[in-house]
């Protein structure tokens, strides 16, 4: 029986693995550290044999926490070990974090069956038709809006499959670059929030997944521009693996006033507009149709306006000032007035009549003070100013004066004025109404109803996205209330396009359902599993292994972002992040690496964990929906420039570490 080449990767991965384990482990002086590092390498050769991740991890955990107990207490092993089952499991339970992951799933299938993601492939194949590689660069758009409305990687690429694929083979697309394409932008879900991959290494990691997204959101928008540099770059050196939109392809049929407007006026909507309202040329045009279509035509410059008064205002707003020169101002006013109405000595007796008297019997606890209670004053004036009693003393029996300055309102503050404007801000006006007539100056009409068609498909999905990660980001919402305000929107995006009935409902809590158990299991097994290997002091083995290396923290990124690579090929994220995160944070102090960093690096690297053989979950995805002339290998051929580009993008953000530092550090200052 000939045997695949990816199980023949797969076998031999694991006789490596057992290979180095047989050869390397002390077997005559084994310790409780050993027993954890075979536990590791059991538990990856056993996930690549097919067995479940969870009930692995599980199994073993137990099994080998057990081994643990019993080498200190054999008599209450078991009892320990069931007692760390129930204690992990209710810590998963317990976790508030969590509770966002099923409200995130929940949205991303709402949304993937509102069938936006069909019109907002079209819109964007039209708006880049004259972008070479339009097909492929409207892929990856639409992939990376669809991956942050839902960050399910499995619905993207089956979706994109299933309309993408096929256009672009119709259109004389390279079969691998198409595939490639694909199963790349699909896989930006991992990593542009809201990514479920974040929330997962935030509650391992002990990381603010709020400051996740935050760090996250630049390193996600530049993989997805190298990826279409890369796309525009091969289509132009090389035309025939990706070539034009056919001139068929462009064609949009336009309504019947617009037509008119077209042909007897001007091509172009503002002159078309106007033209039409001249009297008995209006060619039958009502009135309101050509103001419905003025309005949608001046949205951009509408857009344009409010975007640059709103940063007028920013730009010359004053600088705000703490407001306390007034409270000083009266402290010192009662002071200084004091010490005016008191004699050069100080300050005098109180009089028999008023001031201070002995306390009567009925004021209850008051009682008579001693002589030397009350004194006179030593008679400096600074007293009543330095001594705790003196601005306690009563308004009334302060000088009229001061008194009144006392009492007295605060004058109201002066109007701040505003700051001048900057240059920079004149350089940004200057060139939005530059790029706003030259955007006019060729908005023609069917440029038109692309951007109804964009109206109608991508800003729906932005305005949500914008509510979710907003809402996130500067703080109004945690992220379990924006997932709950994201299943809100993906409702009515759905009950909007008329997608919105019980089928459909049902469908999308039964796979939340079955997505988010997947993944509180993963939890509770790489609870167990991490405690036993703690237990088993494997833990401790690992850092005296590295800390014994003495490695610079350049040389400990590089040794640890390479083993998350090369775990990426036989293992998925989930099971990298849940059984190897716990090894490699508690070393992260030791070399000064930020966790948040750290975090963000593994985001990015872990992108090839869905794009490498033999575990390369997008192909498999893609293969499920591809025509049959389409090979498994033609994938696998297709990933591997982007798998190179993700390499890229990962040195990119070590070298410059503020694309993903800089946005945590202005929202929260860290």
């Amino acid at each position: 029986m000939k045997i695949r080449k990816e199980l023949w990767f797969g076998f031999s991965l694991m006789a490596v693995i057992l290979t180095v384990t047989v050869i390397f482990m002390p077997w005559t002086t084994m310790q409780n550290g050993h027993i954890g590092l075979l536990m590791l390498s059991l538990v990856v050769v056993a996930i690549m044999l097919g067995f479940p991740t969870a009930f692995t991890l599980m199994g073993m955990g137990m099994f080998f926490a057990w081994l643990a107990y019993r080498s200190g207490n054999p008599e209450i092993a078991v009892r320990q070990t069931l007692d760390l089952m129930v204690q992990r499991a209710y810590s998963v339970m317990s976790n508030d974090v969590l509770i966002s992951i099923p409200l995130f799933v929940f949205m991303g299938y709402l949304v993937e069956r509102a069938n936006l993601i069909s019109k907002l492939f079209r819109a964007l194949e039209l708006a880049l038709a004259r972008v070479p590689g339009a097909l492929a660069v409207a892929t990856l758009v639409t992939c990376a809006i669809f991956a942050t409305a839902t960050g399910i990687v499995g619905a993207v690429v089956t979706l994109m499959g299933l309309l993408a694929l096929p256009a672009m083979l119709k259109s004389g697309y390279d079969v691998r670059l198409s595939a490639g394409v694909i199963t790349a932008g699909g896989c930006l879900g991992i990593l542009i929030p809201p990514s479920v991959l974040l929330i997962v290494y935030g509650a391992t990691a002990g990381v603010s997944v709020v400051q996740l997204y935050a760090g996250a959101f630049f390193p996600g928008i530049m993989l997805a521009s190298l990826y279409i540099i890369y796309v525009i770059v091969i289509a132009k050196l090389n035309p025939h693996m990706a070539p034009p939109l056919p001139m068929e392809e462009r064609h949009i049929d336009l309504p019947p006033a617009n037509e008119k407007m077209r042909k007897a006026i001007s091509h172009r909507v503002l002159p078309g507009l106007i033209g039409a309202l001249k009297g008995s040329r209006n060619l039958g045009i009502s009135s309101g149709t050509i103001a419905k279509q003025g309005i949608i035509a001046l949205l951009p410059a509408i857009t344009l306006v409010l975007f640059l008064g709103l940063t007028w205002h920013l730009a010359t707003k004053p600088a705000a000032k703490a407001e306390t020169a007034g409270l000083t101002q009266m402290g010192g006013g009662i002071a200084e007035e004091s010490a005016e109405a008191a004699p050069a000595g100080g300050l005098q007796e109180p009089k028999e009549e008023g001031g201070l008297a002995e306390p009567k019997e009925e004021d209850g606890d008051l009682k008579e003070p001693p002589a030397e209670g009350v004194q006179e004053p030593p008679g400096a004036t600074g007293a009543a100013g330095t001594t705790g009693a003196a601005p306690v003393a009563k308004v009334a029996d302060v000088p009229g004066k001061a008194a009144a300055a006392a009492v007295a309102p605060a004058p109201p503050a002066e109007a701040a004025e505003r700051l001048p404007i900057p240059t920079w801000y004149w350089i940004l006006f200057a060139t939005s109404v530059a790029s706003a007539i030259g955007f006019y100056t060729i908005f023609t009409f069917v440029r038109l109803e692309v951007f109804k068609m964009l109206l109608g498909s991508f800003f729906p999905l932005a305005l949500m996205i914008l509510a979710v990660l907003g809402s996130i980001v500067f703080g109004f919402a945690t992220p379990t209330e924006a997932a709950a305000l994201g299943s809100a929107g993906g409702f009515i995006l759905a009950a909007a396009y008329k997608q919105l009935n019980f089928g459909v409902v049902k469908e999308s809590v039964f796979l939340t359902a079955k997505t988010s158990a997947m993944v509180c299991w993963l939890f509770v097994g790489s609870s167990i599993f991490s405690a036993a290997f703690a237990l088993l002091g494997g833990q401790n083995l690992v850092e005296q292994w590295v800390l014994s290396l003495n490695m610079t923290p350049l040389q400990f990124m590089l040794l640890s972002q390479f083993i998350i690579f090369i775990l990426g090929w036989p293992l998925e994220w989930t099971e990298i992040i849940v059984i190897f995160m716990p090894i490699f944070i508690p070393l992260l102090p030791h070399f000064g690496v930020d966790p948040l960093f750290f975090g963000l690096l593994v985001a990015l690297n872990l992108q090839t964990a869905f794009l490498s053989p033999p575990v390369a979950m997008a192909a498999f995805y893609l293969k499920g929906v591809s025509p049959p002339h389409v090979t498994l290998n033609q994938i696998f051929a297709g990933m591997m420039p982007f798998m190179g580009i993700q390499v890229v993008a990962l040195a990119l953000l070590y070298i410059f570490p503020e694309i993903g530092m800089w946005l945590p550090k202005v929202l929260y200052g860290n």
